[in-house]
């Protein structure tokens, strides 16, 4: 009777296939470099919206081009659109550094290697359970609460914007939500119909 360690080896072929699986790392490296990039631009636009608030000029033309605010004159400090605006854009910037974690975390533990999390104090509740099909789920949700801080900033300054693009934006919104509800409904019905394929197989 084999010993579960011999159980465990694999022939050579095999073998190399599955250790292929480690070409993916260096994949979410550079994930982890785009999110220091992200940590970087927070920062950044943080202290030139520090800067202007305080009257800095080139820092306020940084801001409202960032925004692309549309007027006549501009104003000499930012205002509540302009904040709120530059707000929006920060909050992206965190949401889009949630979706990198959710990737980089969630796919290594997938798709590579287990990170032995399970009694670890800090361990994320969603990375309990989590699978490709979670994965996906999750990930299609923060593209849609991305795509709402896009779209939000929009209406907020619907001005600087053409009724096109506007459209645009509105039905891309839709379209991510169809997307997310469809991969949800995906996720709901497979593992009913791998139960109910078991079961014919009883």
């Amino acid at each position: 009777m084999k010993t579960p360690s011999e159980e465990r080896v694999l022939r050579p072929l095999p073998s190399f296939i599955f250790a292929s699986r480690w070409l993916q790392l260096p994949l979410y490296l550079g994930l982890i470099v785009a999110q220091a990039i992200y940590v970087w631009v927070f920062w950044q636009e943080l202290y030139y919206l520090l800067m202007a608030t305080f009257g800095d000029a080139s820092a306020l033309e940084h801001v409202l081009d960032s925004v692309t605010v549309e007027g006549g004159s501009r104003p000499k400090k930012p205002n509540e659109t302009v904040l709120m605006l530059v707000v929006l854009g920060l909050i992206d910037v965190v949401m889009i550094s949630n979706l990198l974690i959710m990737v980089i975390v969630g796919g290594y533990e997938t798709f590579i290697s287990r990170m032995g999390l399970e009694s670890h104090p800090d361990q994320p509740e969603w990375l309990s359970h989590v699978n490709a099909s979670v994965l996906k789920v999750k990930l299609a949700t923060a593209i849609i609460g991305i795509s709402s801080i896009h779209l939000l900033k929009t209406f907020i300054n619907a001005a600087a914007y053409d009724e096109k693009t506007i459209v645009a934006q509105v039905g891309i919104h839709l379209t991510f939500l169809v997307s997310a509800l469809a991969i949800a409904a995906a996720d709901r019905i497979t593992p009913a119909v791998g139960g109910s394929h078991e079961q014919k197989h009883v």
